[in-house]
């Protein structure tokens, strides 16, 4: 199994950071970046800049037939889900290898339902400090791409091999992880805090890296989650906890995460994704989450203003 060709799609902060480092290493041919139409012609007319250098994508649209992709990486919003799993349809084969970079816990579960959990290798993006305005992304660090299989003490398989040979050669940093379940929990605990917390008290990262207020608020909203992991038999602990501050305190005082950059521009947050899912999960173990309901309940309210 070697990867080749790659298709993402979703041309968010991710789908922008990942699709120009692989753009600048591989043929043009065997990167695609898949969109409808009305949004290519806005691509090829107003470019796509990542630090300042236009992107040179090649753009597919998901009616277009082509070979099957040897991977696909989806870096759509939650709420865009649905229909870029149906975009797909055509880059989809026999061997592809498929990982999402989405928030939350749940998107390689709704692929799958689709294309089978054979195709699923599970990952998450954490680290980045990118910051998208209109066709404009610019970065410090970008971050590692954590992959591996669901459950500690599996044997590494054929695809998590296929995707390390594939990174290294590609010069894509990542991290090999061998339990990815409490790995996506623990990126889903930080995506609680952070994003959450830097969108109530509007914000950047700078705002929550130091002593205060929207800090604290931060980690009691994070050790919910260590206390519903509990419950959940994932088991995540202060040390975790501790790991995905410093993971946080590195990245650019003046970055902000996708929660803050959304509501900035006037489009709906993925609240539900964060802590509904948390007061979902905790009212079905009898838990209370009184920070989350708070940043739940403030950020519909900060919508209601769109």
């Amino acid at each position: 199994m070697k990867i080749r060709t790659v298709s993402i799609i979703g041309l968010g902060a991710l789908g922008v950071l990942y699709g120009h480092h692989l753009s600048c290493r591989l043929p043009k041919e065997n990167l695609r970046i898949i969109s409808d139409s009305n949004r290519i012609i806005r691509y090829q007319r107003e470019n796509v800049y990542c630090n300042g250098i236009v992107c040179d994508f090649n753009f597919v649209t998901p009616e277009e037939k082509t070979n099957p992709s040897d991977l696909i990486i989806f870096a759509v919003k939650f709420n865009g889900l649905a229909d870029a799993i149906k975009a797909v349809k055509n880059q989809v084969g026999p061997n592809t290898i498929i990982i999402s970079l989405l928030n939350g816990i749940s998107s390689e579960e709704i692929i799958a339902q689709t294309y089978g959990a054979e195709k699923i290798v599970y990952s998450v993006a954490q680290g980045m400090d990118a910051v998208k305005i209109g066709n404009k992304l610019n970065y410090h660090s970008m971050g590692q791409i954590c992959f591996g299989d669901m459950q500690s003490g599996s044997e590494v398989s054929e695809k998590v091999n296929a995707l390390r040979s594939f990174f290294d050669k590609v010069e894509l940093p990542y991290i090999l992880d061998n339990d990815m379940r409490k790995r996506m929990w623990g990126k889903f605990m930080l995506n609680v805090g952070v994003n959450q917390t830097v969108a109530v008290f509007e914000c950047d990262y700078g705002g929550i890296q130091r002593e205060g207020v929207a800090r604290d608020t931060m980690i009691s909203a994070m050790r919910e989650v260590i206390a519903l992991s509990e419950k959940e038999k994932v088991g995540l602990s202060e040390s975790d906890l501790e790991y995905w501050l410093k993971v946080l305190d590195v990245l650019n005082p003046k970055g902000k995460p996708s929660m803050r950059q959304d509501m900035e521009a006037g489009r709906y947050s993925e609240v539900e994704l964060f802590a509904g899912t948390v007061l979902s999960s905790a009212k079905k173990h009898e838990l209370s989450c009184p920070i989350n309901h708070m940043l739940y309940e403030k950020i519909k309210e900060m919508e209601s203003r769109f």
